[in-house]
């Protein structure tokens, strides 16, 4: 991969992989070739990684791909596999949880709710890692991530870790993003965070953690590929109501279907392409936008050549 010319393998402790197929790291299991992909051991191999990678390398972090469609056509930069790597979790003093990256949200939710503590259990319904729910303020069943972060940790493009308090950054419905940021200057990625809870009864966490997960599968096609609520709910309403109002459950474009369960999922029928799902994501648009005059916005990250 041209964008890695300069990393050595042998400075490296993770796994590096050319040409990489994304569909066996997203939930819809379609899309393209990645130039590169890379799958650090530990933050201290990723700092490593991130300070031989060329400053202009594209580079996109995925955890477990549930918020991702990446096109046919394939990426032409390195993807950060991060949901095997980062997964330190730790109880710190005052009900503080620390977690990685690469944590996925129900064992976040079990670790809190095992360890006596409150207000995390809606991370049980987001099928995501800490690293994406941080960088969109995933929430869900009234609870949103940013809610209880005390403080986050991130890494820049040198491999240099900084700790950033929520006030440096704008956070609101699916949004994050830090208040100083150079156009000239990559992002840093969210490595960690610190998140307060709440004293409480664990046994009382794991029955609505239980109850949460049931309304999971009553509701969602949680058998059958697809990532999630595919549009933000717009103010006041919900995109599954105005989707379904216009008769777009079931709709079908290639292997692509508006799901016949919950009308904000598009799921992969088995054989979609990545052409298929977003050309149906902006015919599901065009229709609400002309029968409801509503506008919906994806909430899915879309990458990658067409």
């Amino acid at each position: 991969m041209s964008e890695g010319k300069h990393l050595n393998a042998q400075e490296l402790r993770g796994t590096l992989t050319v040409r990489a197929p994304m569909h066996r790291h997203t939930s819809w299991r379609a899309g393209g070739v990645a130039a590169g992909l890379y799958q650090p051991v530990d933050l201290a191999d990723l700092q490593v990684f991130m300070h031989k990678l060329p400053q202009d390398a594209p580079l996109y972090v995925v955890g477990l791909g549930s918020n991702l469609l990446v096109r046919d056509g394939g990426l032409r930069g390195t993807v950060l596999l991060m949901h095997a790597a980062l997964n330190e979790m730790r109880l710190e003093a005052g009900g503080m949880i620390y977690a990685q990256a690469g944590i996925p949200g129900a064992k976040l939710a079990r670790y809190a709710a095992k360890h006596d503590l409150r207000g995390g259990e809606f991370f049980a319904g987001i099928p995501g890692t800490v690293g994406g729910m941080l960088a969109m303020n995933a929430g869900c069943y009234g609870g949103e991530t940013w809610n209880v972060v005390q403080r986050v940790q991130t890494m820049d493009r040198q491999g240099v870790l900084h700790e950033r308090m929520p006030e440096e950054y704008e956070i609101a419905y699916r949004h994050v993003k830090r208040k100083v940021e150079h156009a000239d200057i990559p992002g840093e990625l969210f490595v960690g965070a610190w998140l307060k809870l709440q004293p409480g009864d664990g046994e009382t966490s794991r029955q609505e953690i239980r109850e949460l997960l049931g309304k999971r599968i009553a509701t969602q096609p949680l058998n059958m590929p697809n990532a999630g609520s595919v549009f933000r709910n717009p103010p006041g309403d919900h995109a599954a109501r105005l989707i379904e109002s216009c008769g777009l459950k079931g709709k079908t474009i290639g292997g692509a279907q508006v799901s016949l369960k919950h009308a904000n999922f598009i799921v992969n029928l088995g054989e979609a392409t990545a052409k298929d799902i977003e050309s149906l994501i902006f015919e599901v648009q065009a229709e609400v936008k002309q029968k409801t005059g509503v506008e919906l916005h994806p909430e899915v990250r879309i990458v990658g050549e067409a």
